[in-house]
């Protein structure tokens, strides 16, 4: 018999290189924060300029990711793969060895454009390695992990190298973690034969695509600059409604899609996007609030601030390896992803109770326990599910749909409430001085309401994204075999074993 794709014996030794690459595109969303003061004075960069920094890479990388997956899914996962982890390390390298301000936001940019490549890449090389049951929760529990708990590595390793190196090696560092991750593409990964499209590239629906996601992602990087009514953040939301509204019409009639619906308008996997988007949502309040909170309002050192959010790891790690992992193939999704997300929320809720005086190990390290448990368990059989049932020539794009949907989240999370944060701060000290008061000496209480305003934000928010998982997410335990529903039909369009090349 032909060796089926589970059986490949390398596929644990695959699982570690690919888990390495994307700890690498997750991390950098968070390890370039840490270093962006030191790179702003060092290079000159104005205040006003200093966002392109974050917002070159993000409107890159979640405006391409569409195109990303589908390139995937033509070329072959394994070569995608290779060329965005290649590509990433030189775009990283560009950005290290900066002397100008042009010269770093264009590496930025480029970073964005090979990680819309290899974030699907290796999320669909993964979906089509592991396929039996058991052994495909493990290694989505572990690929989970990683996935959950990237960003906050990234929080740690950016202080650190910021503060005993330079800002720098928070680019240089990537390099050899694409060392490792192109060394074990060459040599374990391998992927399942006859599961590429040879389709023609739907150009139509690429430029749709790119322009409408790009449009969405600065719309929300100027309502967090600019406000939300300001005429040109509106031009941009009408005009990504636009765009995305004509691409879905052109992508009904297209004879190879970019994005076939029937990825999107799969109950489980729709359900999976919208919740995951809105998880990550209100997961971005921890992030940017904690930050600012322990360094400016606690005084934490960027390296503190990075083992602060140790708890959070450890949490993540957990719920994805030893709860998710262990009753994904037991309960249904839902069962997982709901109380999951409602795990999350309790301990976000948490620090709504946050003051300036509030103590680290009373309040805010169980609150990150409880986000990291409920967000773990929670994004472990979500990953799994969205590509699970779905056609092989497919599995890139609904790869990319599932950092599609993080991504956008993560700008509309940080757009949202930085912006409810903000309005918060203004109005509470402008209630202060009419009473009196000297709002210099009210900054950290001010800012600390503010947050705590958006964190009430953020609780509703996950509490939506359990709703959704409950009421979309009808899918049988991930067992073998069968779909949502246990249909043959879905049986038909499961990722079959086969042989690896």
């Amino acid at each position: 018999m032909p060796a089926t794709a589970q059986s490949d014996p390398q596929r644990w030794k695959a699982l570690l290189f690919i888990g390495i690459a994307q700890l690498m595109v997750v991390l950098d969303t968070t390890i370039v924060n840490i270093a962006l003061p030191s790179a702003q004075h060092d290079l000159g960069i104005s205040d006003g300029n200093r966002q392109w920094v974050i917002t070159a890479y993000s409107l890159a990388f979640g405006s391409l990711l569409l195109f990303g997956g589908r390139i995937a899914d033509l070329t072959g996962r394994r070569r995608a793969f290779i060329v965005g982890l290649l590509g990433f390390a030189g775009a990283s390298a560009l950005g290290g060895l900066a002397v100008s301000p042009g010269m770093l936001l264009a590496a930025r940019a480029l970073q964005g454009v090979f990680g819309a490549l290899l974030a699907p890449a290796a999320l669909s090389l993964l979906a089509v390695t592991f396929t039996e049951p058991k052994e495909r929760a493990k290694a989505f529990g572990i690929y989970g992990a990683i996935s959950g708990a990237g960003g906050a590595v990234g929080l740690i390793m950016g202080g650190a190298l910021t503060e005993y190196l330079n800002w720098r090696w928070a680019l240089f560092v990537n390099i050899p973690f694409a060392i490792a991750a192109v060394f074990g593409a060459v040599t374990v990964v391998r992927e399942p034969a006859g599961a590429r499209n040879s389709a023609r590239l739907d150009l139509p629906g690429v430029i749709l695509a790119t322009t409408g996601l790009l449009s969405l992602v600065y719309g929300f990087t100027r309502a967090e600059s600019d406000g939300w009514t300001a005429p040109v953040t509106v031009a941009l939301f009408i005009t990504s409604v636009v765009l995305l509204g004509v691409f879905v019409l052109v992508e009904s009639k297209a004879p190879a899609p970019l994005l076939p619906l029937r990825v999107v308008t799969e109950r489980n996997r729709g359900g999976i996007y919208l919740s995951l988007g809105l998880a990550v949502i209100g997961m971005f309040g921890l992030f940017l609030f904690l930050t600012y909170y322990l360094q400016v309002v606690k005084g934490y050192t960027p390296v503190r601030t990075g083992f602060a959010f140790l708890p959070m790891i450890v949490g993540m790690v957990t719920g994805s390896t030893q709860i998710g992992t262990r009753l994904m193939t037991r309960l249904p999704p839902r069962l997982l992803m709901g109380p999951g997300f409602l795990t999350s929320a309790l301990g976000i809720a948490l620090l709504t109770q946050i003051k300036v005086d509030s103590s680290y190990v009373g309040l805010i390290l169980p609150a990150q326990v409880l986000l990291g448990l409920g967000m773990g368990t929670a994004f472990m059989p979500a990953m799994s599910l969205a590509t699970r049932s779905v056609q092989p020539q497919d599995a890139g794009v609904a790869s990319a749909m599932v950092s599609t949907s993080q991504q956008v989240g993560g700008s509309i999370g940080t757009a949202l409430l930085n912006t409810i944060a903000a309005g918060a701060t203004t109005n509470w000290l402008a209630e202060k001085a009419r009473s009196g008061a000297d709002p210099a000496k009210l900054a950290n209480a001010a800012a600390v309401h503010g947050y705590a305003t958006a964190i009430w934000w953020a609780v509703g928010i996950l509490a939506a994204a359990s709703a959704v998982a409950f009421l979309l997410i009808n899918a049988r335990q991930q067992n073998g075999g069968t779909g949502s529903d246990g249909t043959e039909a879905e049986k038909a369009d499961a990722v079959p074993t086969a042989t690896p090349h």
